[in-house]
C-alpha cells in the first residue's frame, strides 16, 4: 500500500468532488508540531465507516511546510514532504516522497515497515501531519551566573538570555521517539520543558568553546552563528538521532556580569588605561587642578592647604610634567611623532645627518646616493638580483680593462686584466 501523486484536471473542482474521503490540514501553528489529519467525508458517502481506517482511494493534500505521514497500529507505512495532492492506494508498496531530505527513507527502515498482513488494510490507520517550518519564540536564560573564562579578565561570572529556534529535520524519528500515536495533536508546550533545560546545559557547554576561541564575553552578542554550530555539535545526539529535530539559530539579546566580577572588570579596566602614559599623565593634571582649587578654598587657609598639596605631590614621586617628557621620549607615542613629509618614504639621509627629501642635501650640498639599480629586459627597473616583475636574474657585468692600450674585454665579471693586471674600469 503506498500513495500516489493525484493528477487534477479541473482548478475549480474540491476535493470532496474527487474522492469519495479526504484528508486536509490547515497551516500548523507555531505551538503545534504535530496534528492528527480528520477524515473529511463527501455527501452521499458512507458515513458510518470507523475513524481510523483509510479506504482505498482517499485523497490526502499535503500543505507547503508540512509532512504527511501514514500510520497503521502504530508503525509508519509511508510519508511524504512533497507538497500536493495524493490518492492512497492499497494495492502499491510504500512510495515515500522524500523530496529530497537526506536521510529520511533510511529512517523508515528503522521506524515503518514495508507491508501489512495480507495487504489489508490493519485495525488502526492514522494520518499524521508534522510541522517542518522553523519554531520560533523559545526564551532561554541563565537562572545563576556561570562561570566564563575570559581572555582579557580571566575568571568572571556572566547572565545571559535570549531566544533560539528550531526546526523537525526528521518527522519519522520525532513521531517514533517523541510524539508517538497521539489521539489528536502534540504541541510545543508538552516537550520544551524537557528540551530548555537541554538546551541551557548544551549553551553552557557552547560558550566554553568560545571562551577556548578567546571570544571576550562582551563578543559572545556577536557570534550568533558561532554557537548556534557548536549547540548543534552537542546536541546532535541528544535533538538530531534521537528527536529529529536541530537548531537553526541562537539570538543572546544580553550577557552581563555578576556584580562582583563588573566590580574586577571595572578594576581591570582602570589598570590598562592607567598602564598609557597618556592616559596618566591626563588623570593627574584633573587631579593636581582638583587639589589647587580645594586648597584655595581650605578652612585653615590657602598656604595649610597648598603646603598639603606640595608634600601629596612629593610623595607621589613623579608629576604630571615627568610624565609628559616620559612621553615625548617615547617613538611610538603619536602625540609626539615628527610629521612626515609629503611622499613619506621618499625621504634620504645625508652624510652629514641631515634628512632629505630632493636630490641634493639642503645642509651641506651633497648629491643624493645613487642607488646600484639595473634594468630588466621587460622594461622594469630593479634594485635585487632577480626581477620583482618578470623574476629574470640579474645579468652577469663583463670585463673591460682600465689600460686603453691593452683592450681586453670579457663577458664574465673580473677584478683584474690576465694579459697585463690592470684592474676592472669600473672599479
Amino acid at each position: 500500500m503506498g500513495l500516489i501523486k493525484a493528477a487534477i484536471s479541473s482548478a475549480s473542482t474540491t476535493l470532496a468532488d474527487q474522492w469519495i474521503e479526504y484528508f486536509y490540514c490547515d497551516s500548523l501553528s507555531n505551538d503545534v508540531l504535530i496534528e492528527k489529519g480528520v477524515k473529511q467525508v463527501s455527501a452521499g458517502s458512507n458515513t458510518k465507516g470507523s475513524e481510523n481506517i483509510i479506504t482505498n482511494g482517499t485523497g490526502i493534500a499535503v500543505n507547503e511546510g508540512q509532512a504527511m505521514l501514514i500510520v497503521e497500529d502504530g508503525k509508519i507505512v509511508d510519508f511524504t514532504v512533497e507538497p500536493g495532492r495524493f490518492t492512497w492506494d492499497q494495492s502499491t508498496e510504500p512510495s515515500l516522497f522524500d523530496n529530497g531530505w537526506k536521510g529520511l527513507k533510511d529512517s523508515f527502515k528503522i521506524f515503518g515497515k514495508r507491508f501489512t498482513m495480507g495487504g489489508t488494510p490493519g485495525k488502526d490507520q492514522r494520518v499524521y501531519f508534522v510541522n517542518l517550518k522553523e519554531i520560533f519564540d523559545n526564551k532561554f536564560g541563565s537562572a545563576t551566573p556561570m562561570p566564563y573564562n575570559d581572555p582579557t579578565y580571566r575568571g568572571i561570572y556572566i547572565r545571559y538570555f535570549g531566544m533560539y529556534t528550531f526546526k523537525i529535520t526528521d518527522p519519522l524519528a520525532f513521531y517514533a521517539h517523541v510524539a508517538g500515536n497521539v489521539e489528536q495533536r502534540y504541541t510545543k508546550a508538552q516537550l520544551m520543558e524537557q528540551c530548555d533545560m537541554e538546551f541551557v546545559n548544551a549553551l553552557d557547554t557552547a560558550l566554553s568553546m568560545c571562551s577556548d576561541e578567546g571570544f571576550q564575553y562582551n563578543e559572545l552578542p556577536k557570534k550568533q552563528r558561532e554557537i548556534a554550530a557548536y549547540m548543534n555539535d552537542t546536541l546532535d545526539e541528544e535533538w538530531h538521532k534521537r528527536r529529529g529535530m536541530e537548531i537553526e539559530s541562537v539570538a543572546i539579546a544580553k550577557v552581563t556580569p555578576d556584580d562582583e566580577s563588573r566590580k574586577r572588570i571595572q578594576k581591570i579596566d582602570d589598570a590598562i588605561m592607567m598602564g598609557d602614559a597618556r592616559v596618566a599623565a591626563g588623570r593627574l593634571a584633573e587631579a593636581q587642578a582638583t587639589a589647587m582649587e580645594n586648597a584655595a578654598s581650605n578652612e585653615a587657609g590657602a598656604f595649610t592647604g597648598f603646603l598639603g598639596m606640595g608634600m601629596a605631590a612629593q610623595a607621589g614621586g613623579m608629576q604630571n610634567g615627568a610624565l609628559f617628557e616620559q612621553m615625548s621620549t617615547r617613538e611610538d607615542n603619536p602625540l609626539f611623532q615628527k610629521p612626515q613629509r609629503a611622499g613619506g618614504t621618499g625621504t634620504w639621509t645625508c652624510s652629514c645627518g641631515h634628512e632629505n627629501s630632493g636630490k641634493f642635501c639642503s645642509e651641506c650640498g651633497k648629491e643624493k646616493p645613487k642607488q646600484d639599480t639595473w634594468t630588466c629586459a621587460c622594461g622594469h627597473e630593479n634594485s635585487g638580483k632577480f626581477c620583482s616583475e618578470c623574476g629574470k636574474p640579474r645579468p652577469k657585468e663583463g670585463f673591460v680593462c682600465s689600460n686603453e692600450e691593452c683592450g681586453y674585454t670579457s663577458d664574465e665579471p673580473m677584478k683584474f686584466c690576465p694579459q697585463c693586471g690592470s684592474p676592472n674600469k669600473e672599479e
